[in-house]
């Protein structure tokens, strides 16, 4: 078993390696934080026969939020898919590998059915592993499923064409302010300009972040019969404040936005004539992940929101809590014009925005530090890595080496024993 000492490694935001026990125990935080189920739901819960889920990207941010959540919360069983790589000789597996190892335990702890997958969500095969595994493990019904899948490309299985998605305006160069950290964790504010969205760059962000997967993991599903009576999916969604709605609502990925919500609304009128069911774009507030610091301006905008709000900033966990007790029926859905389910209500508040429309003026290097809430970001980012999270021995060496977690058989599996369930493709 092949154990190491870690010291954190990183280019920006991106870390280099991940620490197993630190990624383990940021996921039993999250499970600690996720209010307790209560009503209808909390005998579900308790006795491990909750509905049939199907979380796509269920191994980081809110994807990770909407697996712990509707296990805790909803009770849910049933099956997660992420793509992580495994760890090798000279290097650990990705963060999100950790995460569902941990996630697995956790499901086998509270009694909760969940077989997580690790492949190519935009694949046909990893629709059929998945279409064969609700067939044969989970009665053939699926009661709900949450899309959340951050990827920079997309080959569509029909035609073999691979599209990559770009972060830029539309129309115009967006020139903005963005928060950086050097070597030594010294805060800069910098100004950065993005030049605007070229040839089909649009149509190709579209095609990897809009809803054409969703879409066809629908009619996947459907096409085999599998979907139940009432059944309700969600994708998940951000729209964002207007500081930062250049480079991201206005900008490609909001075209690849815009083409998810109306995807939803062209499933939500054909689900609701097939199967009495629904389907809706949850808009989730803002939140420190691997996909958001990527976007210019983000990182400055999260800091500055966490300055302004504090302890009131709402965690991913406790919205998609939110999310899952209007799925399931235990609150109503709360939509709005647009049908969409909104659960960053207290981010965009004329109050809460207003204020931190004042300190991004006001941001320099020289005043951030005053301004924006920099050792909760800097430990937030370290946290999607493994580090700095509280009760971990990072002195000690920890084994990297971690398996992917394989499902025990159940009965109603077939007689090929416990390959015909095996967790990764």
């Amino acid at each position: 078993m092949n154990e190491h000492l870690f010291t954190p490694r990183n280019r920006g935001f991106l870390f280099l390696d991940s620490h197993p026990a630190g990624c383990a125990r940021s996921v039993a935080d999250m499970w600690e934080a996720c209010p307790a189920p209560s009503g209808p739901s909390a005998a579900a819960a308790t006795e491990g026969e909750g509905p049939a889920a199907l979380v796509i990207g269920s191994s980081a941010g809110y994807g990770l939020a909407a697996t712990l959540a509707g296990l805790k919360r909803a009770g849910i069983r049933g099956i997660g898919v992420s793509f992580e790589k495994a760890p090798t000789v000279r290097r650990t597996a990705t963060a999100g590998w950790y995460r569902t190892a941990a996630t697995a335990d956790l499901a086998r702890a509270a009694g909760r059915d969940l077989v997580l997958l690790n492949g190519d969500a935009f694949s046909d095969a990893m629709k059929d592993q998945v279409a064969d595994l609700i067939e044969r493990r989970f009665g053939g019904r699926l009661d709900h499923l949450v899309y959340s899948v951050a990827a920079p490309r997309r080959t569509d299985p029909v035609t073999g064409t691979t599209y990559a998605s770009v972060l830029k305006p539309i129309g115009l160069p967006n020139r903005t302010k963005t928060l950086v950290f050097d070597e030594e964790g010294v805060p800069e504010v910098r100004e950065v300009e993005t030049g605007p969205a070229e040839g089909d760059d649009v149509e190709q962000t579209v095609a990897v972040m809009g809803g054409s997967d969703w879409e066809r993991w629908i009619d996947h599903l459907a096409g085999r019969g599998l979907l139940a009576e009432g059944f309700a999916t969600a994708a998940l969604s951000y729209i964002g404040s207007p500081l930062t709605a250049a480079i991201y609502r206005q900008g490609t990925i909001g075209a690849a936005k815009a083409h998810l919500e109306a995807t939803a609304r062209t499933l939500n009128e054909r689900l609701g004539r097939t199967v009495g069911g629904r389907a809706v774009t949850s808009v989730n507030g803002a939140a420190v992940t691997q996909s958001s610091t990527a976007i210019p301006g983000i990182a400055l905008y999260t800091g500055l929101l966490r300055g302004v709000l504090g302890t009131g900033l709402v965690p991913p966990i406790r919205q998609l809590a939110t999310l899952w007790d209007q799925l399931t029926g235990a609150a109503p859905l709360a939509l709005d014009d647009e049908g969409r389910v909104r659960l960053d209500t207290w981010e965009l508040t004329e109050e809460v925005q207003a204020a931190v429309a004042e300190r991004w003026e006001s941001a320099t290097t020289d005043t951030i530090a005053a301004l924006a809430d920099l050792d909760w970001f800097r430990t937030e980012v370290r946290r999607l890595y493994g580090f700095s999270v509280p009760g971990v021995d990072y002195a000690a060496p920890v084994a990297t080496d971690v398996p992917w977690p394989v499902p025990t058989p159940r009965a109603a599996d077939d007689d090929s024993g416990p390959e015909a369930v095996r967790s990764t493709v």
